[in-house]
């Protein structure tokens, strides 16, 4: 049994016995309205919650000057949904939509517009959508762990790919499948959605960390996406490659590690400069290779710059 449907259970009796202890009818409306309103982050229920109560009053509303002119027929209710429901959608209050109808087929029901049965409504909403926001405010399952867990895998991942790219430098012959691209894109995305909901959870006190993280992993991604077409461009062993293949190990490693250590970034300077004294190419399969390294360096420059970027910074 899930976190979310004990919290709704606890909302819906809450909501009924305080409708039946304020004499609220039907109090049976609040326990719906509550099951509607319980949702998944703190930031989102504060926010369904006032729409809901906005939209639903807008909606108490139109029904009273449409059941006034018309008179309670059943094609009242659709000229009050063909009327409201578009109005509430074009003033982004589409999420209240349901409680609105709620509350305005309760109306219907009892025949009347009145000041006492407007206050009942207003009552109902209250009650079902404060224990809503109660019970979301008491307890959200920390999403901090599965962000943990998510961001060691992720970088595992992004590990193994340097290290296969290490491989096939060393090695053109090398077959690489190129799964843990799939799999590394699909971490992202995961990890992304639940930095949303970690977001939306601490009402004070967040920290940017999670969401700059995997922004800076999806341009990384990227980056090594323009990356695999220069490494399949190396289709001969060079020295260059075994040296290049050096600098991949050690990002590896360094990918690793949770602040920026800037570490293979001194390697691929140091790198290059031995590129540069190093004799010109005798073949023009040799110039096409090294041209492709070269490239491939420059990339890796970039892929190294995102991270100096937005990486936490090594304390001195």
């Amino acid at each position: 049994m899930g976190m979310r449907i004990i919290k709704t259970a606890a909302a819906a009796l809450a909501a009924i016995y305080t409708a039946l202890y304020l004499g609220l009818t039907p109090a049976l409306s609040a326990g719906l309205i509550a099951i509607l309103a319980v949702e998944v982050t703190r930031m989102r229920g504060i926010r369904i919650a006032a729409i809901r109560l906005v939209a639903s009053m807008l909606g108490l509303f139109f029904a009273s000057i449409i059941f006034l002119l018309c008179g309670f027929k059943i094609w009242a209710l659709s000229l009050f949904v063909l009327t409201a429901f578009p109005i509430l959608s074009r003033l982004s209050l589409k999420d209240g939509i349901v409680t609105s109808a709620v509350v305005v087929f309760h109306m219907f029901e009892r025949q009347e517009v009145s000041w006492e049965l407007i206050g009942n409504e207003f009552l109902l909403l209250v009650t079902g959508l404060g224990w809503a926001l109660v019970m979301n405010l008491l307890y959200m399952p920390s999403e901090e762990k599965s962000l943990q867990e998510g961001k060691r895998r992720l970088e595992q991942l992004f590990s193994a790919i340097f290290t296969e790219m290490s491989r096939s430098l060393r090695n053109p012959a090398h077959l690489w499948n190129g799964e843990e691209l799939l799999h590394a894109h699909d971490a992202i995305e995961r990890g992304a959605a639940k930095a949303d909901n970690y977001r939306e959870n601490r009402l004070i006190g967040y920290e940017k960390y999670w969401r700059t993280y995997y922004a800076m992993r999806r341009e990384q991604l990227d980056s090594i996406s323009q990356m695999l077409p220069l490494l399949a461009l190396a289709y001969e062993k060079v020295p260059q490659g075994e040296l290049l293949a050096e600098v991949f190990d050690s990002l590896a490693l360094e990918v690793m590690s949770d602040v920026y250590e800037g570490r293979v970034e001194r390697e691929l300077e140091e790198l290059e400069e031995v590129f540069r004294l190093m004799p010109l190419p005798a073949t023009r399969e040799e110039f096409e290779i090294r041209s492709a390294l070269l490239l491939l360096c420059r990339e890796l420059e970039r892929f190294l710059s995102i991270a100096r970027r937005l990486k936490r910074k090594k304390i001195a």
